[in-house]
């Protein structure tokens, strides 16, 4: 789901372009890697709790750039609604978006 939502160009990846995406509003889920550093983990819930975003901790960092069809990824920020419940589906979270 992830990779074809990526395709679509409805993802942001990285630290910057997600807490961007999250801070212009564009943003309907945040998803951060486990093995992200502990202040990462921090700074987005802070912020994804404020901008009143969905956040997941999930995958490992390796993963969730595989899954997207990149390098790395700490964070990735989905922007469409209907891949942000799909994708929460999946991962069998009951979360609101």
């Amino acid at each position: 789901m992830l990779g074809m939502a990526a395709r679509a160009g409805r993802i942001e990846s990285g630290e910057f372009s997600t807490e961007k995406a999250v801070k212009s509003g564009r943003g309907r889920l945040v998803i951060v890697a486990e093995d992200a550093s502990d202040n990462t983990k921090k700074m987005f819930k802070n912020m994804c709790d404020y901008y009143k975003v969905p956040l997941v901790v999930f995958g490992t960092k390796e993963e969730l750039g595989h899954w997207i069809g990149k390098a790395y990824r700490a964070s990735i920020c989905i922007l469409d609604e209907g891949f942000a419940k799909a994708v929460l589906k999946k991962i069998n979270l009951n979360m609101e978006v």
